[in-house]
């Protein structure tokens, strides 16, 4: 019973290679990446609250506690998505001072 449910050649099971292989592709999940803040001692708490409810839309709450684990932890996920997206937004929070790096 098991093999019909995930068979190990399905096109014996009348699935052909291209439904295989349709399929596979379907569910295959995007790797998701990570933003993080590092630590400095440049940047002022709200400075760098400011930038996290802009650029990456964060409630002021949210970009406060970032903050306060970044302060304390050194670094700090802020946020996760897409590569192309964390990029553009690493390169603004770049731009205007804060060491980010997309991991």
């Amino acid at each position: 019973m098991a093999l019909k449910n995930n068979p190990p050649y399905p096109y014996l099971y009348g699935m052909s290679y291209q439904e295989e292989y349709q399929q596979s592709t379907a569910t295959v999940a995007q790797r998701e990446y990570n933003l993080v803040l590092f630590n400095d001692h440049e940047n002022t708490f709200d400075f760098v609250i400011e930038v996290l409810c802009t650029v990456c839309d964060h409630t002021e709450e949210q970009a406060e506690q970032c903050a306060w684990i970044t302060h304390y932890k050194g670094k700090c996920q802020v946020l996760t998505g897409d590569l192309d997206d964390l990029k553009v937004k690493a390169e603004l929070m770049g731009d205007v001072g804060l060491t980010v790096e997309v991991q």
